[in-house]
């Protein structure tokens, strides 16, 4: 079942667990991974869900439905951590030079799932936020090693620069006439 926002929808950051959160109503809360140091500072504050949260995430929702065949509550869960990505992390600067570059130009687009590649390891990611040169991506795979201090886990986020987004590989079926 999809959850389709609400009005009573707010942004709270989570002292407990140290991290931002969504309460959806009076009984549902739902936790993203983003702690303090992600977050720009209105997101420490209760904060509404407002009218261009609620489109951005109904058009995510829509988008990823489209590229990715998954559960209803894992296209919730994607397109409420995109929305907070989107709205609530910290502008970055392109971090490309842990990704090999692609050989093959792409058009990244919100919603799109496109694959890095580092240190022999390839994730897939999708594609939060995008402009000509950089796209903002949420890592879809459980984890990835960019050094050997440091890694992203599931759902963090990253800049990258548009050549660095390998396309995924089609499958493909030739007949043969």
């Amino acid at each position: 079942m999809l959850l389709m926002p609400q009005r009573d929808w707010q942004w709270i950051y989570n002292d407990s667990y140290g991290v931002l959160s969504v309460s959806l109503g009076s009984d549902m809360e739902f936790l993203t991974p983003y702690k303090t140091k992600a977050l720009i500072p209105d997101a420490l504050a209760t904060t509404e869900f407002n009218v261009e949260h609620a489109k951005f995430y109904i058009e995510f929702i829509e988008r990823i439905g489209k590229s990715l065949n998954i559960a209803d509550a894992v296209r919730v869960q994607l397109a409420l951590n995109a929305t907070a990505a989107h709205f609530l992390l910290k502008p970055q600067m392109p971090k490309s030079w842990f990704f090999e570059t692609s050989a093959v130009c792409v058009y990244s687009e919100l919603g799109k799932v496109f694959q890095l590649k580092c240190q022999g390891e390839v994730v897939q990611v999708l594609v939060v936020e995008s402009n000509i040169q950089a796209s903002l991506v949420m890592l879809l795979s459980p984890e990835l090693h960019l050094s050997d201090s440091k890694a992203m886990r599931q759902f963090d986020c990253i800049k990258v620069m548009n050549d660095r987004l390998h396309p995924l590989k089609a499958n493909r079926q030739i007949a043969a006439a």
